[in-house]
């Protein structure tokens, strides 16, 4: 889907990035965002905060502003995953992005994975610390197999929508550990239910996929750039996308129609900053192009998706939200 994302880049690389079939409605990049209807909090319970979301959505690495994006090191979304695909006769190539919201568990998007339940776990790594896609920094990064994959029962692409574009990977790595926090790796956090931030607001997207529309190579580095959200009235109007945007969904854009999430960036983050934290409410979708007016990108809506991923992860602080500013 759409793209526009910035290079990444402290790290050169060597890229060859896997080329999927092109869909009329791309799977998005990192250029396309979220939409905004204010939603209310749901009155969920939350448990006490754990050890494990304390230090969620916090980074150390910095953004340099360049034209048309900022440069960016993982760094600075250091909860991003690049999840791999290795086929029977083929090198690894990279597949989809998602977001680490504990260690051992990476939230992304459904239809990363075609062949649904029957998805060969085996071909499957995920990558947390990459700032390129096709070169490897053991300083960062850290490697991981596909322990489980679930698919959210809702998934369909009937109407060429991705409703209930949401899936999780459980990952483990050698030794049967999950992922160490460290300075390019660290959980995002989750905001609680039926949450959402009013139309305007500026959030990050980021990922690996095509910088514009129209070339059949991926980024070879990291890339980010920011989005508006859109409200909902606007993204389902018929200058926009009508109803094929559902209440599982929302819009982020900008203005200028100049920045967007691409295809190839599937998966990854739309990250919201609120008291110094950045939280995930959004995962990059699908969109029609890239950087088209009046097509912005369209991503999953993950506040809808909280009770689902405590009951199936039996994260119940995380998925509550729980570091969430209290009103």
């Amino acid at each position: 889907m759409k793209l526009l994302f910035i290079l990444t880049a402290f790290v050169p690389i060597i890229s060859s990035l896997e080329v999927d079939e092109l869909n009329r409605r791309t799977t998005r990049s990192i250029h396309s965002s979220i939409y905004s209807d204010i939603l209310g909090p749901q009155g969920l319970h939350k448990p006490s905060r754990t050890k494990e979301d304390s230090r969620c959505g916090e980074r150390s690495g910095k953004l340099l502003k360049v034209v048309g994006g900022a440069v960016t090191a993982v760094e600075a979304h250091p909860w991003i995953a690049s999840i791999f695909w290795r086929g029977r006769f083929t090198q690894r190539a990279f597949k989809c992005g998602g977001s680490l919201i504990s260690p051992c568990w990476v939230l992304t998007a459904a239809h990363c994975f075609p062949d649904g339940t029957q998805t060969k776990l085996h071909r499957l790594s995920v990558f947390l610390g990459k700032n390129a896609v096709n070169e490897t920094d053991y300083t960062r990064e850290q490697k991981f197999r596909v322990q489980e994959l679930i698919i959210h029962h809702g998934f369909d692409n009937i109407q060429g929508n991705f409703n209930n574009d949401i899936a999780l990977l459980k990952i483990i790595g050698n030794g049967g550990r999950c992922a160490e926090e460290s300075g390019s790796v660290r959980t995002v956090c989750l905001p609680p239910a039926k949450q959402m931030l009013p139309p305007g607001v500026s959030c990050e997207i980021a990922g690996y996929g095509k910088e514009r529309e129209g070339i059949w190579h991926n980024s070879q580095y990291l890339r980010e750039a920011r989005v508006n959200l859109l409200s909902q009235d606007v993204c389902t109007s018929n200058d926009y996308y009508g109803n094929m945007v559902t209440n599982n969904m929302f819009c982020a854009g900008c203005p200028e129609w100049k920045i967007d999430s691409c295809k190839g960036d599937s998966g990854g983050p739309l990250v919201c900053e609120v008291n110094n934290r950045l939280f995930l409410f959004g995962i990059i979708s699908w969109g029609e192009g890239c950087s088209r007016e009046f097509r912005p990108g369209v991503y999953t809506r993950v506040t809808n998706y909280n009770r689902w991923i405590a009951k199936k992860t039996g994260l119940a602080s995380i998925a509550a939200g729980s570091m969430y500013p209290q009103k």
